[in-house]
């Protein structure tokens, strides 16, 4: 111990767990030879404790070197995958021999296939610098892509789509306000596994959203400019450092419930060949259980497995010093080895209970590909925060006009406590309108259905449920009436995003109305489509102002920065007329007062989601205030969001409100 290559005893120590291998070999090469310098088999009389193969080596040839395992085994149970023809990767590997080049394709090259590297130490100067360690009910995430956010030319960036290009732009996320980011997945991947062509260019589709993991331990090298031995490590590390230096934290979206190594027909790399009925999921005749959708479901609940996730999580936070992990299908970590739902799953309590891991934000996306939904009951509650996908559905069902949605709408404003109420907090709610999957906020107000087919799949690819609107018209179009329509949809949902209660993410691009073209599913699109294209800022400034503003009107008015659940002397719910509300079939009213204990300066927030204008009475303010209006997402630029509310006259008794619109006015 430990797994992987370490430093022991004046020499490198090499471990590999393996319970079904009855031989292992460890293969050596020099830095980006073809061949190996030497192969050692590994006696398992002298190289065998327990599961675990290992060897001590003294007087190699130098400490920077690449190494991979042959493993041979009995094939005839069909759970098990041995080919000791094959070389394949150490799963503790702390680097890969990948290269820098995006789309070189060197992961399928059979003459070259992807090694560990043996990194034993990778010194870094932290600076002194602590994590922000910021609490929960006072974030703002930002869901990011790290390629695509620097990568077009617009960026202007000295390092495009690389981790140093995204600390280039931290004055740029501080003007924004947000002061969390997720990272779309980093770890090492294979961008050119795609087999599909887009049937309009010809041109061979990638991988650009990374959600096929190769190691667990190893930044893409393809994310840093750095060529030297341990250069992503450190430019990661780098990126860190600076984000914590202007109080962002950092949280990775990370993928621990399948691999890049997909079903049976899919490449061999590391864990098939290393131990395949205990990492995967395996039915009795050799197939792969699929709950993530790709073909295959790691067996997080093996205990071996389990402190692999583990292992990992410590060394991305103990190493790298990240701030939080997003998991990517959690429910698929709560299956047991044959697939079904735990109560108590150990890998997830092992996460909820580790000491390494007690300050750092955990992320649910708490639902998988074989139907189990979780939201709102992901085991260990309390602990984990949940990509609240409930919330994104009534948000975007209230604000288009559909019916039944306004008690729904109210639930989810004001915390989502009948998910939430049981254990947990309102910040535990991850709150979001739109993410990676799906429309982005311009799409979602500009096209009914989804237009895939550039990712060459026939238009099959993608959700087929949006609860989007067009407007009026499918895409493009010259209607003012219709441009206008969708400027109040984006401000009406970015508004209902922050004053909701809860923890609040956005996506990249959002803030200046990013397009997509209707595609809802750009995972294999290298290209504008999932680029943040920065001349954008300006072209649609207005916009922008208003998205900015509204951030920051959350953070400086504490009834949005809940630590507890609201109370009936928190929240007064209103109708056109104050307190007489209608929660009926046909209403697509919702009003109600925040009260603020804090600084005595409720607010009263309005959605008009009807297709007629709504006469409002406003309730009274409390003595010696008066409503002064902050928002109204119909007013162009700059009366949608006004600065300096005193310099209006202060609101009279009734208000009339615009169809699809929105209002914000507080008492001063």
């Amino acid at each position: 111990m430990p797994f992987g290559a370490s430093r022991k005893d004046g020499g490198i120590n090499f471990a590999l767990f393996s319970e079904h291998a009855t031989g292992v070999t460890l293969c050596l090469f020099l830095p980006n030879s073809e061949t190996p310098f030497t192969e050692i088999p590994l006696d398992p009389k002298i190289n065998r404790t327990g599961w675990v193969w290992h060897i001590l080596l003294k007087d190699l040839p130098s400490e920077e070197l690449e190494y991979g395992y042959r493993v041979s085994g009995s094939n005839k149970d069909p759970e098990n995958a041995f080919d000791p023809e094959k070389i394949v990767i150490d799963p503790y590997a702390r680097g890969l021999s990948l290269g820098k080049e995006w789309g070189s394709k060197r992961v399928r090259a059979e003459k070259y296939p992807p090694r560990g590297r043996v990194i034993l130490d990778a010194p870094f100067d932290w600076e002194d610098t602590k994590p922000p360690g910021l609490v929960p009910e006072k974030l703002v995430i930002y869901e990011m892509h790290v390629r695509g956010f620097t990568c077009d030319p617009s960026s202007g960036s000295k390092a495009p789509g690389t981790f140093q290009g995204i600390v280039e732009k931290i004055p740029y996320l501080k003007s924004l306000g947000i002061n969390a980011i997720e990272l779309m997945p980093i770890f090492e991947f294979d961008e050119c596994e795609n087999k599909h062509v887009n049937p309009k260019t010809d041109e061979q589709l990638k991988n650009m959203w990374g959600y096929s993991t190769i190691n667990f331990f190893t930044p893409m090298n393809r994310y840093s400019q750095s060529s030297s031995w341990s250069g992503a490590m450190n430019e990661f590390r780098n990126m860190v450092k600076q984000m914590h230096k202007n109080g962002i934290e950092v949280y990775l979206d990370v993928v621990y419930n399948h691999t890049a190594e997909g079903n049976k027909e899919g490449p061999f790399l590391s864990f098939k060949g290393v131990d395949n009925r205990v990492y995967y999921m395996i039915d009795p005749q050799g197939n792969y259980l699929d709950f993530s959708g790709t073909g295959n479901t790691i067996n997080a609940n093996h205990p071996v497995v389990t402190q692999f996730i583990l292992d990992s999580l410590r060394y991305w936070v103990s190493e790298m010093r990240v701030d939080g992990f997003r998991f990517d299908l959690a429910s698929c970590l709560t299956r047991d080895p044959k697939g079904a739902p735990l109560q108590h799953p150990p890998v997830i309590e092992a996460m909820s209970n580790d000491p390494i891991l007690a300050d750092v934000k955990l992320i649910a996306e708490a639902w998988d590909a074989g139907g189990l939904y979780q939201v709102g009951n992901f085991p260990e509650k309390g602990r984990w925060c949940e990509w609240n996908g409930r919330y994104r559905d009534v948000v975007r069902k209230f604000i288009k006009g559909t019916d039944d949605q306004s008690g729904e709408f109210a639930q989810v404003l004001s915390g989502s406590q009948e998910l939430y109420g049981n254990g947990s907090r309102p910040y535990h709610s991850i709150n979001f309108v739109t993410a990676h999957d799906g429309y982005t906020l311009y799409d979602l107000v500009s096209y009914q259905e989804k237009h895939n087919v550039e990712n060459g799949e026939n238009n099959q690819d993608g959700s087929n449920q949006n609860d989007s609107w067009n407007c009026g018209s499918e895409g493009p179009t010259e209607d003012p009436q219709i441009h206008e329509l969708r400027e109040r949809q984006m401000r009406n949902l970015h508004t209902a995003l922050m004053v909701a209660i809860g923890t609040p993410m956005i996506l990249m691009g959002d803030e200046y109305c990013h397009t997509k073209n209707g595609n809802n599913n750009t995972y294999c699109q290298d290209n504008a489509l999932n680029y943040f294209l920065w001349n954008k800022l300006e072209e649609r400034k207005d916009f922008a102002r208003f998205h900015r503003l509204m951030i920051k009107f959350r953070f400086e008015n504490p009834p949005l920065l809940r630590e507890e659940f609201l109370t009936d002397k928190d929240i007064i719910w209103h109708g056109h007329l104050p307190e007489k509300v209608n929660w009926s079939g046909d209403n697509r009213f919702v009003a109600y007062t925040l009260n603020d204990e804090v600084n005595g300066q409720p607010l009263y927030i309005a959605f008009n989601a009807q297709a007629t204008p709504a006469e409002i009475h406003l309730p009274p303010p409390p003595e010696g205030k008066m409503w002064y209006r902050i928002v109204d997402t119909s007013l162009k630029s700059p009366e949608d969001f006004c600065e300096e509310p005193k310099a209006l006259p202060p609101l009279g008794d009734r208000y009339m409100l615009t169809d699809h619109a929105s209002l914000i006015a507080k008492a001063l």
